[in-house]
């Protein structure tokens, strides 16, 4: 989800106030701090989808390469001067005519190329994010993408280095007192959050509200976002006081189900580390300044380059 907009100080400074002024509500933890045996199975589980997924063939470890297509045409494959390269030792399989957004791929006569399953033809590439088309030769897949003004082409190898030696997830110890139940604000009006990227884009993304929890005692705040127009959970994008340290130094996600009666369900357990810690080829959000926690969040999963 990319909207490269800038919002003009007088509208971050009314955003501000707007969090402000919505600041209050009471939240509810769990009282037992002990951890049932039962919700330490279900973590579990979830913890080996979470990794299951990342070790998937369309998992982050499989990403090899994302490349920035130049108005005109971008050889795919055939070598290291290729303007989109494959896997090491790849034929050239065809080239994209990018010109004023719009990428035209044509497949190299003879090479073994498909889009969505079927034999490759001369046709325009949608991109991601929403419906889009993969190109297949092999083991490497690629697709379009677009960021902003920016489209570029994500590379994957189902036999990449990174997903071979990918050692697994680790993760705090499991404690059933960082599963807590907050207080949902709704915003009275629309409103957006500005959220930075790892490209140096900054844009407006849209929240809902904002959910107040009370954690060890003390009272925090978390502002939650929509990752597209048909989101059906809400999207945390925080830091804390383990980030940098314990856990991965651009912050982490953590998914909620939709507000239900009020409250929001927050479970620290399964906070995750974003996809650019497994690839330098994504580009991930950061952690706006209303999500910056002042505490430690020992809980959910820590750094994998620790």
């Amino acid at each position: 989800m990319i909207r490269n907009l800038r919002l003009a100080p007088a509208i971050l400074t009314a955003l501000g106030l707007s969090f402000s002024f919505l600041h209050s509500a009471v939240a509810q933890v769990d009282r037992n701090p002990a951890t049932s045996d039962e919700y330490r199975r279900s973590v579990e589980s979830w913890r080996a989808d979470r990794e299951a997924k990342l070790r998937a063939d369309d998992g982050w470890l499989t990403l090899i390469g994302l490349h920035w297509l130049q108005e005109g045409i971008n050889r795919v494959g055939g070598g290291p001067a290729a303007e989109i390269p494959l896997a090491p030792g790849s034929p050239e399989i065809g080239a994209i005519s990018f010109s004023a957004g719009t990428a035209r791929f044509a497949p190299a006569p003879g090479a073994d190329v498909r889009i969505n399953g079927r034999p490759a033809r001369p046709q325009v590439l949608r991109p991601q994010p929403g419906d889009h088309d993969v190109v297949t030769a092999g083991s490497v897949t690629m697709f379009l993408i677009k960021r902003g003004d920016r489209y570029g082409v994500r590379v994957r190898d189902a036999n990449s280095a990174r997903r071979r030696e990918f050692a697994g997830l680790r993760w705090f110890p499991i404690r059933e007192d960082y599963r807590v139940t907050g207080r949902f604000v709704p915003h009275p009006t629309p409103t957006s959050v500005m959220i930075a990227n790892v490209l140096g884009a900054v844009e407006p993304w849209p929240t809902p509200g904002k959910v107040v929890f009370t954690l060890n005692g003390r009272e925090f705040t978390l502002v939650p976002v929509l990752d597209g127009p048909d989101a059906k959970e809400l999207f945390f994008i925080f830091r804390d006081g383990t980030t940098g340290s314990d856990t991965y130094p651009g912050g982490r996600f953590l998914y909620a189900a939709m507000p239900k009666n009020g409250e929001v369900v927050l479970d620290f357990n399964k906070a995750e580390s974003p996809p650019c810690a497994f690839t330098a080829f994504a580009t991930c959000p950061l952690p706006p300044k209303e999500n910056a926690l002042p505490v430690r969040i020992e809980a959910g999963e820590l750094d994998p380059h620790r």
